[in-house]
């Protein structure tokens, strides 16, 4: 009787340790723990040293920790319809451990096909140009839309990125062929305003000078100095009418007012014949280069 004592008092020892051991759970800072008192749900523990009862209560163990979930690629057509495939990664984390085993079954899942859906609807609603220019807008609207959805499921969607569209080669050379004419247009624009204010400054210099016809004459010789200091070319330089006009009066007003001089007009008599031919081929050439100088000058 005695050893049968001693095997029942064994027995309930066992038993004992197995419910012990069995009952004592421990969780970490980042868990918590759903308890679920026969069936129905009864608290969220956690984190530390917890006490289940077996077989009366079950606990279903939920990380809080932010979740990194890659979204597969996924077939877009957008608004001006171009095709293009489009992956994102999307962080969140559980915020009610509750809503989130008895809401939803297998929230990861769940938000994992909730963020393809939605990626495929909000992209669909743009143009390839928003696509690739306007990221941060599009990263937003999905993540608002997903914050909205899954909250009834006790989760925060902290953010959401695109990371890359995928174009095919045509339109990967359509889009190159545009940026090129896109910079062909603004180089042609620029140039044109170039040329729009240096007219407008020749315009404003030409006023100016209209007002004091003293400072185009000035002009002229600045102009002619700086040319001068070339000597390795022939320069043929317009003159204006008004200053050879202007020059030619001057000097016949100092004629008539000084007189003519006895002797001083007429150089000194030639010795012999060969000089006398000498001076006279030597008026002829200035003639000739006084007539060839006046058309130039009744052309300006």
């Amino acid at each position: 009787m005695m050893y049968g004592f001693n095997i029942g008092l064994s027995v309930v020892v066992l038993v004992l340790l197995f419910v012990v051991v069995n009952a004592i759970k421990v969780l970490r800072e980042y868990q918590r723990g759903v308890i679920f008192t026969l069936g129905r749900y009864t608290s969220v523990k956690g984190p530390g040293l917890i006490f289940v009862i077996p077989i009366i209560q079950q606990m279903v163990r939920v990380d809080l920790r932010i979740v990194t979930m890659d979204v597969p690629s996924q077939d877009v057509i957008s608004r001006d319809n171009v095709s293009v495939k489009v992956n994102a990664v999307i962080y969140f984390r559980v915020m009610e451990p509750d809503k989130a085993i008895i809401e939803v079954e297998r929230y990861l899942d769940a938000t994992s096909q909730l963020a393809q859906t939605t990626l495929r609807a909000v992209l669909g609603k743009h143009e390839l140009d928003e696509m690739l220019s306007e990221r941060d807008k599009l990263n937003n609207d999905i993540q608002h839309i997903l914050d909205v959805q899954t909250d009834a499921w006790g989760i925060k969607v902290t953010a959401v990125e695109i990371k890359h569209i995928d174009l095919n080669e045509t339109m990967v050379r359509a889009i190159a062929r545009q940026a090129e004419a896109e910079r062909e247009r603004r180089a042609k624009v620029i140039h044109a305003e170039g040329e729009r204010q240096a007219a407008q400054a020749l315009m404003e210099a030409a006023e100016i000078l209209a007002t004091q016809p003293s400072a185009l004459q000035l002009r002229y010789l600045q102009t002619l100095t700086q040319v001068a200091g070339d000597k390795t070319s022939t320069v043929v330089f317009p003159v204006p009418v008004d200053l050879l006009t202007s020059l030619m009066g001057g000097g016949d007003a100092l004629s008539s007012s000084s007189g003519p001089t006895p002797g001083a007009g007429a150089g000194p008599a030639p010795h012999n014949a060969r000089e006398a031919a000498s001076a006279d081929t030597t008026d002829v050439q200035a003639t000739s280069t006084t007539g060839r100088l006046n058309p130039d000058a009744d052309l300006l």
